[in-house]
């Protein structure tokens, strides 16, 4: 650490910042980790295999040279001499020359802590359960730490603005992969959500980590507001798709389809219309362009234009899926408006089967969407059914539980019950 001034200006000591501070007093943990990972891929995989194998036999965490050597027989011998000298020279591996045996320093039981966290949120959404984990670890023990609550606050943002920035592509396949990802880090988001409460709760905080508390706590609900919105915003989308004749294919499905294919495979299929690029004509002057028009255009239009109207047929029921739909919304407006009175001022409601099953699988997964859009505030100005049906005076409660049917296409359904809306 001697040369370290010499990374700062001349006007500046470096034992007058905090921050660098508390990294020199935490380096002989910190030269661990420059141990473990120092050098190439390999070397430092490697090194990580021995360390975790030494420090898994937690009755005995005493080492012979003999039992190492038969532990990591599966290792060319030089090779485990060069890891085991370089793990002696950084102190992660400690030798007892009285009894004669190796045993794991202080730093490097606490290296493969952090270790271990890590490896065991590897693959399943890192960032967000690593960091709930770090916050939960540091509530559960009364020691929470600022540094670890401002990256899980940074990490919730991001995700909003991702998710946020989804829905304004106005883009189906990234507003899918949004919703998607959201589903993936839900379960940490509550997890998250129940450390934050807890946080909340306890009168020894200080001001700087009850604010920081809140301010996770609000980034969450921002972030699971959206959760409606992409359902919303999905059955937009759909509304607007170009349907192809009678084929059954959208234009959506041509997308996915393109999206799906290689470069080289489009461009084999653009050859054909772009071989030739096209060779624009410039008129000399505007005048002559306004003068020609007529000759040129208007009087060729003229000829060609056909008044004549087309013979009778049957129109195509291409908005059949549309009005099927629409009648399925009608349905349930309907039923709710029955049902609700029936309802008494301290009825504890009725469950959502008596509103949403229906004969089919497709019909009741569409009458449970739409109840998603109960008490929805962006339909206010909006004179479709839908919208009739979002402002109708009720809202879900419960659904913890699985209710196991007796119907032919519908096996479980949720054990949420719809209550009369006091505030509507």
């Amino acid at each position: 650490m001697n040369s370290l001034a010499e990374f700062f200006r001349p006007d500046i000591a470096p034992d007058t910042l905090p921050q660098l501070n508390k990294l020199t007093a935490a380096w002989p943990y910190l030269a661990v980790f420059v141990t473990l990972f120092r050098g190439g891929e390999e070397e430092v995989l490697m090194r990580l295999l021995v360390l975790r194998e030494l420090g898994s036999r937690a009755d005995v965490p005493y080492w012979t040279p003999q039992e190492i050597a038969q532990r990591f027989a599966y290792l060319n011998d030089t090779k485990l001499n060069t890891i085991l000298g370089r793990l002696r020279e950084g102190d992660l591996l400690v030798y007892d020359s009285d009894s004669g045996r190796y045993a794991l320093s202080e730093g490097a039981r606490v290296a493969l802590s952090a270790l271990a966290t890590l490896l065991d949120f590897a693959g399943d959404d890192v960032e967000l359960g690593y960091l709930t984990s770090q916050v939960a670890a540091g509530q559960a023990v009364g020691q929470v730490s600022e540094e670890a609550m401002q990256h899980l606050l940074a990490r919730l943002t991001e995700l909003h603005d991702e998710f946020a920035d989804a829905l304004e592509s106005q883009s189906e396949f990234r507003i899918r992969a949004a919703q998607h990802r959201l589903e993936s880090v839900w379960r940490w988001v509550q997890k998250s959500t129940d450390v934050v409460r807890g946080l909340t709760q306890d009168e020894r905080l200080t001001l700087l980590t009850l604010t920081q508390a809140q301010a996770i706590a609000l980034a969450q609900s921002r972030m699971l507001a959206l959760a409606g919105t992409f359902e919303r915003r999905l059955a937009q989308l759909a509304a607007q798709r170009v349907h192809l004749g009678n084929s059954g294919l959208t234009s959506t499905d041509i997308a996915d389809f393109l999206r799906r294919q290689g470069s080289a495979w489009l461009a084999n299929l653009a050859n054909g219309p772009l071989a030739l690029g096209v060779e624009p004509a410039f008129l000399s002057t505007p005048e002559l362009g306004d003068v020609a028009e007529f000759e040129l255009l208007g009087r060729e239009r003229a000829r060609a234009e056909d008044s004549t109207l087309p013979q009778a047929a049957t129109a195509e029921d291409a908005d059949a899926p549309e009005l099927e739909r629409l009648l399925e919304a009608e349905t349930l407006y309907d039923s709710l408006l029955e049902m609700g009175l029936q309802l008494g001022a301290d009825s504890d409601g009725f469950p959502i089967a008596d509103a949403v099953l229906a004969d089919s699988y497709n019909e009741t997964a569409y009458r449970l969407s739409l109840l998603s859009l109960l008490g929805d505030p962006e339909t206010s100005n909006d004179a479709s059914v839908v919208a009739a049906l979002a402002r109708l005076p009720y809202q879900l409660a419960g659904g913890d539980d699985i209710l196991h049917l007796d119907h032919p296409e519908v096996a479980t359904l949720s054990d949420a019950r719809l209550l009369a809306n006091k505030a509507g």
